[in-house]
């Protein structure tokens, strides 16, 4: 398969350029993908004001950057994440992606934090299989996970996403448009779109790949209010988005209360647990061993301010000292767990 190139440069620092694939003018040989460049290159850079295009050329897929995939059961492959967050070294590559490949059709299972990084798993996919993408399915709202669905959507997939993910999206994506090339670097963020999904699911739901099929559940308000499950018939794996972390300290961005009840469930029959961030695990229980004993301390220290009386510039510093045990084995423990200790107590001041 041969992809146009287009050289991208930031219009307000025209020497900051990157080279960005475009899924939508790909063709079997040379002659397709130059036929269809032209088109290709001018209707993506309209639809990515900001940008300027400095030429663009034909090479084929292969060739690509391509994220490196471990296969955990027969079709089912995980991209690892950094267990840190986000930086300008990272790049935004922070969040587990998955990638399940039927009989028929390839799944993703969150495409990435930038679009840089979802050409580069769209590189990786291609050089296994050239199966049709088909369900590209956002865990939850959360950037680091879900930035690099246009490259997929340009390639045919569809992006399906919780039915409260686009009223989420709509309130932060402004913010985040800013805020996320900040922490990475422009240049890493550089023609990334945070796209709506085009199909939403309020229900359990199923979507056949031939040969397996995916089960997504949505959750009550937990670590998101937009979270849901992705679950593998053919190989049990469960890929739980930001419902799990291991090793990244959990970020509360919904409910507290919500996150424990869910982990307080009956454990699923997994043979594979890939969560959010972190390695992947051989159970639900022994993937969130840690994350339970992280929330539900949390969950204690707020309570026991509360008790006191303490307002909130009183209760940070006193949660934080309550949980500073546990601060061995989570990255960036300290800045997020005084925004989890001012979230959980505004949650829990009205229980």
């Amino acid at each position: 398969m041969f992809v146009p190139v287009l050289t991208a440069c930031l219009a307000a620092a025209p020497h900051d350029c990157a080279p960005r694939l475009l899924p939508a003018g790909a063709g079997a040989d040379m002659a397709a993908c130059r036929t269809a460049g032209e088109s290709a290159a001018a209707a993506w850079l309209a639809a990515h004001p900001g940008l300027t295009g400095r030429g663009w050329t034909c090479a084929p897929l292969d060739a690509a950057p391509a994220l490196a995939l471990i296969e955990i059961a027969p079709g089912v492959l995980v991209s690892r994440g950094a267990d840190e967050p986000l930086s300008p070294a990272n790049r935004g590559r922070i969040a587990n992606l998955g990638v399940v490949i039927g009989e028929r059709q390839v799944a993703v299972i969150d495409p990435g934090g930038t679009r840089e990084q979802g050409e580069a798993l769209l590189a990786a996919i291609r050089a296994r299989t050239g199966l049709p993408i088909g369900p590209v399915i956002l865990t939850h709202m959360h950037p680091d996970h879900i930035a690099g669905a246009e490259v997929f959507a340009e390639a045919g997939g569809e992006v399906i996403a919780d039915a409260r993910l686009p009223a989420a999206l709509a309130r932060r994506r402004a913010a985040w448009m800013e805020t996320i090339p900040a922490q990475i670097g422009a240049s890493a963020w550089a023609g990334t779109a945070l796209i709506d999904p085009a199909r939403t699911v309020a229900d359990e739901t199923v979507i056949e790949l031939g040969g397996t099929a995916l089960t997504l559940t949505p959750v009550p308000a937990a670590h998101t209010d937009t979270d849901l499950t992705v679950r593998d018939s053919r190989s049990g794996t469960l890929f739980t988005g930001d419902l799990v972390f291991r090793g990244l300290t959990p970020v509360v961005d919904a409910s507290l209360s919500g996150w424990l009840a869910w982990l307080a469930a009956p454990a699923a029959d997994t043979a594979h647990v890939v969560p959010g961030h972190g390695p992947v695990a051989a159970s639900l229980v022994a993937a969130t061993a840690d994350e339970g004993r992280y929330l539900a301390a949390l969950r204690d220290a707020v309570r026991a301010a509360l008790d006191t009386g303490q307002g909130l510039s009183g209760a940070v510093p006193a949660i934080m000292a309550a949980m500073a045990p546990l601060a061995p084995g989570w990255a960036d423990f300290e800045a997020t767990t005084a925004r989890n200790a001012a979230a959980a107590w505004a949650e829990m001041e009205w229980e």
